[in-house]
């Protein structure tokens, strides 16, 4: 049979740890309330400047397909090609 005292300090050991831990876990869910705004600030920008740059390659595209001229130029613009290797 165990002794009732030694399973009581155990169990209050063990209470201490999970109050340490729930007060740390709370300390983080304050500070990541403070950050997720500014990271969602962010997040709207960084999406802005993707889209504008995806905006300003296929811009750049169209020029260069259309200042690619008739002919043969033309056809080597509108066709990929693949990458050489050495």
């Amino acid at each position: 049979m165990k002794d009732i005292h030694e399973v009581l300090r155990q169990k209050q050991t063990k209470y201490a740890q999970l109050g340490k831990q729930i007060e740390m876990l709370q300390q983080a869910a304050e500070k990541l309330r403070e950050v997720a705004p500014l990271l969602a600030e962010n997040d709207d920008d960084d999406n802005a400047v993707l889209m504008e740059g995806e905006e300003i390659t296929a811009d750049a595209m169209a020029a260069k397909a259309g200042s690619a001229g008739a002919g043969v130029g033309a056809a080597k613009a509108s066709k990929p090609s693949a990458p050489r290797w050495p």
